[in-house]
């Protein structure tokens, strides 16, 4: 088993004590849907290894760490936080870019794994574009809000949804647009389900029961990805 680097966690520490990294490691390797024994035997580690990493706040090595991001799909940086407080997409620009419209079956698949979209609505000071934690149910976006927010419209209202990601050390990346109308979800059985399992779990805390549902009347989207070498900027 390889040397467990140097950390103030200890596995199976409590979720308060676990590092940066290990909560993103885990985060990347769920939205893959891969297991520990998976990512680890890909990797190259243990998985005893692997469940230490995501369960403490050490730091491993530059070696395991770059190992890891080739399997998540992802970059040493992003494993680290680098540009946490920066916009995404300052990095180089594909030499070669390759822009492609996604499918609608495409893009329900983009979204099928839940997480931070945009609720975009017309106000009377203007338009407004607000984050909210979303998850897809019965093939409809479903987010949770509180009564009187702001990205709490009224049932009928029109509105639009976005979500995009982005890969910036591959000049990569997808979004999805969504268009629709907004409806309450208040069927007693399927609320008590989604509060009891906390999806979608709001970041900004609790006293958000209102679980609104996007009506979808288009849904378009666009992947960009390149065939060539990115050049700086």
């Amino acid at each position: 088993m390889p040397r467990q680097p140097t950390g103030t966690g200890t596995p199976g520490a409590p979720a308060e004590q676990r590092g940066d990294i290990a909560r993103r490691v885990t985060l990347c390797r769920e939205r893959l849907g891969l297991s520990r024994e998976e990512v680890a035997e890909r990797a190259g580690m243990a998985v005893e290894y692997l469940e230490y990493l995501e369960s403490s706040a050490a730091v491993p090595g530059s070696a395991p760490l770059t190992r890891l991001a080739g399997v998540l799909g992802t970059s040493v940086g992003e494993l680290l936080g680098a540009g946490t407080e920066v916009p995404a997409g300052r990095g180089a620009a594909a030499a070669e870019p390759v822009v492609e419209e996604l499918a609608p079956a495409e893009c329900w698949a983009k979204l099928a794994p839940g997480g931070v979209g945009r609720v975009v609505l017309s106000t009377g000071s203007g338009p407004l574009a607000l984050p909210v934690n979303f998850r897809v149910l019965d093939g409809t976006v479903v987010y949770r809000t509180a009564e009187g927010s702001s990205v709490c419209p009224e049932p009928g209202t029109s509105l639009a949804f976005e979500v995009d990601r982005i890969d910036e050390a591959l000049s990569s990346g997808w979004s999805v647009l969504l268009r629709g109308t907004a409806v309450r979800l208040d069927e007693p059985g399927v609320v008590e389900h989604l509060k009891h399992r906390g999806r979608p779990d709001p970041w900004v805390g609790e006293g958000r029961d209102v679980f609104v549902r996007i009506r979808t009347s288009s849904v378009t989207g666009r992947s960009i990805r390149t065939d060539g070498p990115a050049t700086a900027r």
